[in-house]
């Protein structure tokens, strides 16, 4: 649902109708519904686990078992309101991926969705509900793609026909058995590749496929000690994530017109310039204190002090 589907609703729609109007009112840019259960990709996701593409991102194992039915995490819920909120595609590229620039998207979204869940208690009094944002064992791309938030790409991205790939995901699980939308069939990328082939290190070993340890962004976020020498050099200037899959896809270039991200995602002046030898030496030169201050409320604690600094000599190491 989009804030030109909300408009049509009347007075008097159903309360789905309704939490979804609420939703975008809120700020979030694409909503839907859909009821819970076994997860489609489970087997993928398994094989993929089985492979090692996971890297050292042992989370995600040990969480696998609940991944398989979005019922386990939380007992009694039925449903789940999954919403997306776009994080400035229309930015120039950095050194610093675009969903970062901004502040902390887990904090933002959450919010968000708690303050959706108190509406629909106004509505419901009986109902429960959970807040989801990364911060549990499910396979959000999944529940967005049964929810008719969009498809698969060959970059592992879900992709929406009219917002491209570059928005968050979260999802509100309610124990209600809410009516569901018509899930996400087709696929659009057809014979295009320009993902797979414009990826720097080629961590995708096939389409829809990505061995993480090959990608810039978990190498330059999740990665912990040093960068292996194979891929330190292929870095380029990215201090922090990567963008290119997104960069060159279609689906994301015929929105590169539309209105910049503005609100508390909207990109930090210090983090939204291109020169990544300048931010990489601020970097190096930054001690505990200025790193604690500079990067409160942003999501790029992620990869801590350390991880920013090993990052910096890459990239300063590759421009000598």
């Amino acid at each position: 649902m989009t804030a030109a589907d909300a408009a049509t609703g009347g007075a008097h729609a159903g309360f789905e109708t309704r939490l979804k109007a609420q939703a975008l009112g809120l700020g979030f840019d694409l909503v839907g519904i859909t009821r819970l259960g076994p997860a489609a990709t489970t087997e993928q996701f398994e094989h993929w686990l089985a492979r090692g593409y996971h890297g050292e991102m042992d989370y995600l194992r040990r969480g696998a078992e609940l991944r398989q039915d979005t019922r386990r995490p939380e007992p009694g819920m039925r449903s789940a309101v999954v919403v997306a909120l776009d994080y400035g595609g229309r930015q120039p590229a950095g050194p610093v991926a675009r969903y970062a620039r901004g502040d902390d998207y887990h904090r933002v979204m959450w919010d968000r969705l708690e303050a959706l869940l108190r509406w629909a208690r106004d509505e419901r009094p009986a109902l429960r509900g959970r807040a989801y944002v990364d911060t549990g064992p499910i396979l959000e791309r999944d529940l967005a793609r049964q929810a008719g938030l969009g498809w698969f790409g060959k970059n592992t991205m879900l992709i929406h026909p009219q917002r491209g790939s570059f928005f968050f995901l979260g999802a509100l699980f309610v124990d209600a058995e809410l009516l569901a939308d018509a899930p996400f069939t087709e696929e659009h990328c057809g014979t295009c590749t320009r993902c797979l082939d414009a990826c720097p290190t080629q961590a995708f070993v096939a389409p829809g496929v990505m061995d993480a340890r090959r990608c810039i962004s978990y190498l330059t976020i999740e990665l912990r000690g040093p960068l292996p020498d194979a891929f330190a050099a292929a870095l380029g200037e990215h201090l922090y994530g990567c963008d290119i899959c997104q960069e060159v896809c279609p689906w994301n270039v015929k929105f590169a017109a539309a209105p910049p991200t503005t609100g508390p995602l909207a990109p930090r002046a210090e983090l939204a310039g291109t020169d990544a030898a300048a931010l990489a030496r601020e970097w190096l030169a930054m001690d505990e204190a200025t790193y604690r201050t500079r990067f409160r409320h942003s999501a790029m604690t992620r990869a801590k002090r350390d991880g920013l600094q090993r990052n910096a000599r890459a990239v300063l190491g590759a421009a000598d």
